[in-house]
């Protein structure tokens, strides 16, 4: 990719960026209820103190000069204070962003070493029992939900079996084991259902490039199935599936919310759940912006290994 190039995509996903800023801020200033009461709280709600918290806060100034003063400060690295807890959101993202950011790659690492050896066998047994029913069983897990399974994992592993812990978290530099054995069910549930997209989307795109002349060919020359598959078949079919990996990274980011409700960790879903109840708007609008700076930077990187994939590519 050249530089030129590089600067367009970049200067695309800044206006990206502050689109769903701008947005964001306007929808939460529109909604209903008052920072200002939820910090004061209903029993010491009088005008007098309202009107000092918000001049305090500036909720009295104009949506633009509002939203310009939060802008200026997140390209400083500020990203404003909670209402509630005073504590910097710029701090408290990171303190959570870990969490959240080692769930999801653990969910799509798991997703990916079973969906594409599956893939695989799937595409090379294309229209037998074995691809018939791995399709079906596929269907039936993408039609379950990541918070049932959740539960169902809770309950059987944690609860019945007692083999991991049903809720809590220790961070990896605490101790790396007893964080692993704390991250695999939270995980566990978010990648059954990315495994099963994971496999027929690359079983898709693998049956139609194990038709490709040259593979046809290497089956004419004699090299094994085992290498015609691996070697030859796989790189060129995952160009879908770098595709979806980059748009799932960022939607576990952003949608693990009720997964770390129901074990109870410290990440970045559990904390935009509490602002929203707290009508803390500015951790809301915080934590929005770090979830669209992940999509649009993972999706960058994506493009980046398209090339690498298959340097015909234009990026």
């Amino acid at each position: 990719m050249s530089l030129r190039r590089i600067i367009g995509r970049l200067v695309v996903l800044v206006g990206v960026l502050l689109a769903v800023s701008f947005l964001t801020f306007a929808m939460l200033n529109v909604l209903g209820g008052d920072p200002a009461l939820a910090i004061v709280g209903a029993d010491n709600a009088d005008q007098e103190t309202l009107n000092q918290v918000r001049e305090e806060l500036g909720l009295n100034d104009p949506f633009l000069v509002q939203y310009t003063d939060w802008v200026t400060g997140v390209v400083q690295g500020d990203l404003g204070r909670s209402y509630k807890t005073k504590q910097p959101v710029a701090e408290a993202i990171g303190e959570r962003v870990p969490v959240t950011a080692e769930i999801g790659l653990l969910a799509i690492l798991m997703a990916l070493a079973v969906a594409v050896p599956l893939a695989v066998l799937t595409a090379y047994k294309a229209g037998t029992k074995t691809d018939k029913g791995t399709s079906a069983v596929t269907f039936g897990l993408l039609s379950i939900p990541n918070f049932l399974l959740a539960y169902w994992l809770g309950y059987i592993v944690a609860v019945r079996l007692g083999w991991l812990p049903r809720s809590g978290w220790v961070r990896l530099t605490a101790d790396p084991l007893e964080n692993l054995r704390t991250a695999i069910l939270p995980a566990l549930s978010l990648a059954i259902a990315e495994m099963a997209v994971y496999t027929r989307i690359l079983r898709s795109d693998m049956i139609q490039t194990l038709q490709e002349d040259y593979l046809l060919m290497a089956r004419a020359k004699g090299l094994s199935t085992k290498r015609i598959l691996f070697m030859h078949a796989l790189r060129p079919s995952t160009l879908s599936l770098m595709t979806v990996i980059g748009v799932q990274f960022g939607a576990l980011i952003g949608g693990s919310i009720i997964v770390e409700q129901i074990f109870a960790l410290p990440g970045m879903g559990n904390y935009l759940l509490n602002a929203i109840y707290e009508r803390d708007y500015i951790v809301v609008q915080g934590v929005v912006v770090v979830i669209a700076a992940s999509f649009v930077i993972v999706n960058f990187a994506v493009d980046i290994v398209y090339r690498l994939l298959d340097p015909r590519i234009k990026v």
